[in-house]
């Protein structure tokens, strides 16, 4: 019977399009030749050989030392009963010192009167304007409680207020006598 659709063409067209175009001839030619890997690796060996023997490496002293720290923190044990001792220096006894407990510094008056609120169960808390020293100019509002007459009275204001969640920090206003 003869084909006047032409499909056998047709087909054959499409085989021929299919064929890969960049195919090398010689299927067994490896990419890196065998001789230049070995070369290459000959090489490495002799540049390690030769920098050993050049820079007189020696790997036995590439060894790890053995620790010669003795270190021992040893603890008085009136730490351990919580109760602290504190030196007073001699410039103490020339001098009259108040002490303060900071609570906070605030940009804005109104967090300042928060705290205040907050920690209402201490008497004396004042809340004073000052300027930042870190950014001239700048106006923040300093809770303060105090003054107290001693460092020992400052440091158990300082612990109930940290135990109300602030981070307090003891300042000493000193003057001569």
């Amino acid at each position: 019977m003869k084909d006047y659709a032409n499909r056998k063409k047709f087909q054959t067209r499409n085989v021929t399009r299919k064929k890969t175009i960049f195919r090398s001839k010689k299927n067994t030619v490896p990419i890196i030749p065998a001789n230049t890997i070995l070369g290459m690796v000959g090489l490495s060996f002799g540049l390690a050989i030769i920098s050993f023997l050049y820079f007189k490496t020696d790997i036995q002293s590439i060894e790890p030392r053995e620790n010669t720290n003795m270190i021992t923190i040893d603890f008085p044990t009136s730490l351990l009963e919580g109760s602290i001792l504190i030196e007073a220096s001699a410039d103490e006894e020339l001098m009259s010192c108040e002490y303060f407990v900071q609570i906070g510094a605030y940009g804005n008056k109104k967090y300042a009167y928060e705290a205040e609120e907050i920690l209402s169960e201490i008497d004396l808390i004042s809340i004073n304007e000052i300027y930042s020293n870190s950014m001239p100019g700048k106006l923040l509002h300093s809770v303060l409680s105090g003054p107290y007459k001693n460092r020992s009275a400052a440091n158990n204001a300082k612990e109930v207020i940290t135990k109300r969640g602030f981070d307090p920090q003891l300042r000493t206003l000193c003057k001569n006598k």
